[in-house]
C-alpha cells in the first residue's frame, strides 16, 4: 500500500476511533480501555478500506462480517460503527447502561452491525470458522474476520476450531490475532507461554504474517493479501500495544480494564485532538 493519501486517511479514522472509544467508556467511568484502544488500527483499516459492509443495511446478506471474539473491546467497536453511520454518535454516552444498544460486550440482538455476540472468550472463533464454512456452502463471495485476543488464545475451543478451519480449506476466513502481551491477569507470558503465535498458525495450516498491528499501512498491506482466497485459511499477527494511541494508558502495567475521569478524559482526548489536527492540517 503506497498511497500516502489513503494512509493519512487510515491514521486519521484510527485516531477518530480512539477517540470515540474513550467517549464511550468514559460516560459510565470506566471499562475495557486497553484491549479496545489496542484494536483501533485494524478497525479503521477493515471498515475504512477492506469490509464490504452497507451501514444503511446492517444485515446485508451478502456483506462482510467481523467477529470480535474478545468482546470485551467492543467500545472500539462501536465507536467504528458510530463513526460509520450504523447508528447516532452520542448513542456511544449510553454505553453499558439500562435500556441501551451498547452493552460492555458485543450483542448482535441489541446493536447495528454487530454480526455475532461475543465476551466468552474462545467462542467467537468457532462461531467464525462456522460463518465462513456457511457463507461457502450458500455460494456468496464475502470474507469473515475474526478478532481474537492473545490471553483468549489460551482457551482450546480456539485452537480446535482453527483445526477445523484449515481442515475445510476456509480460505474466506481472515483470523486477526491481537498480541497485545496483556491479559486480565498480567502479562501473557507470566499466565501461560504461548511462543509464537505465527509458527502455530503456520503449523495450523493458514497462511500467516505478523507484522506492526498499531501501524494502518503495514495491516492493510498484510490485509490486501488475503482478497485472493486460495485452500487455506489466513492469520495475521497483530504485534500491538495494549493501549496503544493514549501514552498513559498503555504505559499502565495493569490496563485490562481502568477508570476514565474527567480529569483523565480530557487529558487523553486533548492529545488525541492535537494528533488529529496534525495529520487534518
Amino acid at each position: 500500500m503506497r498511497d500516502q493519501k489513503e494512509v493519512k486517511a487510515l491514521k486519521t479514522f484510527a485516531v477518530r476511533i480512539r477517540l470515540a472509544t474513550l467517549e464511550a467508556i468514559h460516560a459510565i467511568g470506566s471499562g475495557h480501555v486497553g484491549g479496545a484502544l489496542s484494536i483501533a488500527d485494524v478497525l479503521a483499516v477493515l471498515y475504512g478500506r477492506e469490509m464490504n459492509v452497507r451501514a444503511e443495511d446492517p444485515r446485508w446478506p451478502d456483506r462482510d462480517k467481523l467477529v470480535c471474539s474478545k468482546g470485551h473491546a467492543g467500545p472500539g467497536v462501536y465507536g467504528t460503527l458510530a463513526l460509520k453511520g450504523y447508528f447516532p454518535y452520542e448513542e456511544l454516552k449510553t454505553l453499558n447502561r439500562n435500556g441501551t444498544r451498547l452493552p460492555s460486550h458485543c450483542d448482535r440482538t441489541k446493536t447495528p452491525g454487530i454480526d455475532v455476540t461475543t465476551g466468552s472468550l474462545g467462542q467467537g472463533t468457532s462461531q467464525a470458522v462456522g460463518l465462513a464454512l456457511g457463507d461457502r456452502l450458500k455460494g456468496r463471495k464475502d470474507r469473515v474476520f475474526l478478532i481474537v485476543g492473545d490471553g483468549e488464545m489460551d482457551e482450546g475451543q480456539c485452537w480446535e476450531a482453527f483445526a477445523f478451519a484449515a481442515a475445510r480449506k476456509l480460505g474466506n476466513l481472515v483470523v486477526l490475532i491481537d498480541w497485545n502481551k496483556k491479559q486480565l491477569d498480567g502479562l501473557c507470558d507470566d499466565v501461560l507461554p504461548m511462543g509464537s503465535f505465527a509458527q502455530k498458525m503456520t503449523a495450523f495450516g493458514f497462511d500467516t504474517v505478523q507484522v506492526d498491528g498499531n501501524d494502518v499501512e503495514a495491516v492493510a498491506a498484510a490485509l490486501e493479501r488475503t482478497r485472493q482466497g486460495g485452500d487455506k485459511p489466513y492469520a495475521i499477527v497483530l504485534d500491538t500495544v495494549k493501549g496503544a494511541g493514549v501514552a498513559d494508558v498503555a504505559n499502565t502495567v495493569m490496563n485490562h480494564s481502568i477508570p476514565v475521569n474527567d480529569e483523565k478524559f480530557e487529558k487523553w482526548t486533548g492529545e488525541l485532538k492535537a494528533e488529529l489536527a496534525e495529520l487534518e492540517g
